[in-house]
């Protein structure tokens, strides 16, 4: 393997909008991020599911009557 075409590798600090750090392993020294897994809705449990009135599924069964 020729080492001098292999990109550098950093312990690189991933900073989310909320406030949120951690370590990684990354070609970047710094990310930033939007998101993360303390903020999303997904992990954080305040996702919510649109299966009420007037809901894709519920305009697609009154439509075709099932």
């Amino acid at each position: 393997m020729r080492t001098e075409v292999q990109p550098k590798y950093f312990q690189c600090t991933i900073k989310c909008n909320c406030g949120n750090e951690f370590v990684a392993g990354s070609t970047n020294e710094n990310i930033r991020v939007e998101v993360c897994s303390k903020c999303h809705p997904f992990y954080t449990g305040s996702q919510k599911l649109m299966m009420g009135e007037g809901s894709r599924a519920e305009k697609f069964k009154k439509k075709y009557n099932i």
